[in-house]
Order: C-alpha cells, then structure tokens, then sequence
C-alpha cells in the first residue's frame, strides 16, 4: 500500500503540480511523508558530485534520482559510489523524468543560462550555482523563464548558511554594532585553478567567479546597495593567468548608496590556506567572521605557538553548501520562497559585471552603468 501510494502521489505532483509538489497535504504513518521531492543534478565536476552525494543519503525530504554529465566515465565512476540514480548523458532527457521535481545545475557558468531555461520550461524548480551568468541579459532571460514557469529558483550563495555569517546578520539586525557604515571582505585561495577554469570565457574570471560571494555578502550585511567600484588586479604568482586574460589578486573599492565604504580583495596566491574574512564596523562596535585554525590544537614549543589552518573550501565551508540545499528542498516542500531570490542573484552579478569593467577600464565604475 505504501509502496503503490507513493508512486501516485509522485505522479500525481508531476501532473498537477509540476513547480510546488504536494509532498505536505498528505500525511500518514503518524505525520510521516510517504514521497521525498525527486531531485537531478545536472553537472557532476567538483561542486555537483559534492551536492549529488548529499542528496543521496542525507536530505530528510528529498533523494537524488538522477544525475546528468556528458562525460560518459565521471558518470560511471559517480553511479559506482552511488548507485541508485540514472544517468544521462543528455540532460534533456533528465529534465523528461517524471520523478525529478528539482534540478540542481552545477554545470560551467557559460551554461547556465541554456539548462536553467530548458529546467524552468520542464516545470523543475531550481538550485543554480553561482553566479547565475556570465551577462546581466543572460541572467534576465533566466529569470523571466523561471517567472513565467512558476517554478522556485535559487542561487548557491551558500555562505548565507554558515553560522558565523548567518550569526552576524543577526547580530546586526537586532542592533549589537548599531549601523553599519564599513565592511571588509577577504576571499583567498591557497592555489590557482586550472587555466581551463581561469578563462573569464568560461567562469567569468576571478572577479565574477570569486568575488561574486563577497559582492552578495556585502549588499546582505549592510543593507545596501552598491553605488560604485573601483577596481585594481594584478598577476604577481601565476602570470600564466594572463594568457587566458585571468589574474590571480584583486582589489576592489566600494561606496555604498548610502555613503557606506566597502573593500573586496579576492587572491589566488594564499598558498598558506584558505583565508575567508569579513570585517564589519558600525556605530556601535565591530564583527569579525571567520577563522584560520582548523583544529582546536595549539602547540606550544620553545619555539613559539602554531597551529594548523583550513586547508580549502570543503572544510571551511561544507556544512553550508549541504544547509542551502537543504533550505531549498524545504521551501519546496512548504511551498515557500527561499530566503536568496532572484534580485538577490542579479544584484550580486551587476556588481561583479561592473567590478570587472572596472578592472578592464581602469576608472570608477557606477553600477548602474551595467545594463543588459
């Protein structure tokens, strides 16, 4: 019986309600959900297979179904480690199974744009990792498939969802540091990525790529918008970047609509570990995020104190991107909108898109200069 209803209840979503789902009007077995939100990611490299493998085996509401690549070896080495999802090599035809309710695209960003109006056309909501585009138009043309689809949109701007962040936008919103008129924002890599990856042509380059957690961040902790930027870059490691028309250091100087002055510096040469910090100062007092040591260990010698330091996004990080994927499904099941919308996303890239200019202009961009 509960084997046959589930399926029912599946197929009677995708029919009826192909963007909300109706996972919560039903309730049996003492409030326990007799379907879980079928869920495909399209996109295995490194951030999709992080994102597959949750929603295989530790989503409460929802279980990965399929997944999508047109590398026919990383989709069988992924179903070796997870075996019940299909796969495809075409995901096409992933968006054409009836038991994937929501997508998540973790494919390049030069991409997004194409999968993300073929999901919303396809009736699935959608995770799309960051930034949604490589253009403002692009992003708009997103963003009105997934308005007149009617389906649920979200972007991977996942460090909403660490404690610390999170934690201080409370903390700022109940008053502890009174307004905030300063933000700083540090992003560094302990290593470059691959010259493939580096291209702007294909990530939007270390500025849109990178920064573009610090753009959203910065907007969300002050409760501004950015009025202009101010950009300066240089290749000072890795001058190989150069030949893809990438640089591995960037500075980028910001003044906010309502006369509040912001600072991002994103790097590729950090080769101690992975430094992520922000440094928020209001009226009242100052908020510090982040944090070096990894271990709670510090040895102490003769020598002098050390200890150990992050070593990469995975451990800095994990617990947040597995938390916004969760939030996702969640407002799936309820029916609600996620916390990050799809102004949110724009706004975070228009800055990026005028950064960049910035960079490649030399002069003080106004962010309202970028237009699709």
């Amino acid at each position: 019986m509960e084997v046959w209803l589930d399926v029912w209840l599946r197929d009677l979503s995708v029919l009826t309600f192909p963007h909300i789902g109706i996972w919560k009007l039903l309730f049996l077995d003492k409030g326990k959900f007799m379907a879980k939100i079928g869920i495909g990611v399209i996109g295995l490299g490194r951030m999709g297979q992080v994102y597959a493998t949750f929603s295989a085996g530790q989503l409460a509401d929802g279980n990965l179904v399929a997944v999508a690549d047109m590398r026919e070896a990383v989709l069988k080495a992924f179903a070796a480690q997870v075996g019940n999802a299909k796969t495809y090599t075409d995901y096409h035809d992933l968006l054409a199974n009836p038991n994937v309710q929501a997508v998540i695209v973790a494919t390049p960003t030069s991409t997004h744009r194409e999968v993300v109006i073929a999901a919303a056309k396809a009736g699935k909501a959608i995770f799309c990792e960051k930034p949604t585009a490589l253009t403002l138009s692009a992003t708009d043309e997103m963003i009105a498939a997934v308005e007149k689809a009617h389906v649920m949109f979200q972007v991977g701007f996942m460090r909403r969802f660490d404690s610390g962040y999170a934690t201080a936008k409370e903390r700022i919103v109940a008053g502890a540091i009174g307004d905030p008129v300063v933000i700083r924002s540090i992003g560094r890599d302990p290593f470059r990525t691959s010259l493939e990856y580096a291209n702007p042509a294909v990530s939007g380059g270390l500025i849109l790529d990178m920064a573009i957690h610090d753009f959203d961040l910065l907007r969300w902790l002050m409760g501004d918008e950015v009025q202009r930027v101010y950009t300066e870059v240089a290749s000072l490691v890795y001058p190989e970047l150069e030949t893809v028309g990438d640089v591995d250091n960037a500075m980028i100087n910001i003044r906010f609509e309502g006369g509040g002055l912001g600072n991002v510096e994103v790097s590729r040469t950090a080769n101690y570990g992975y430094d992520i910090q922000t440094n928020i100062i209001g009226t009242k007092g100052a908020l510090q995020i982040g944090y070096l040591q990894e271990t709670p260990l510090l040895i102490l010698t003769p020598e002098g104190a050390r200890h150990d330091i992050v070593p990469h996004f995975p451990q800095r990080f994990g617990p947040a991107y597995t938390a916004q994927i969760a939030h996702f499904v969640a407002c799936l099941r309820d029916d609600k909108m996620p916390s990050i919308t799809q102004k949110d996303a724009r706004a975070a890239l228009q800055i990026g898109l005028a950064a960049t200019r910035s960079q490649q202009e030399g002069r003080v961009v106004y962010v309202n200069e970028v237009t699709a």
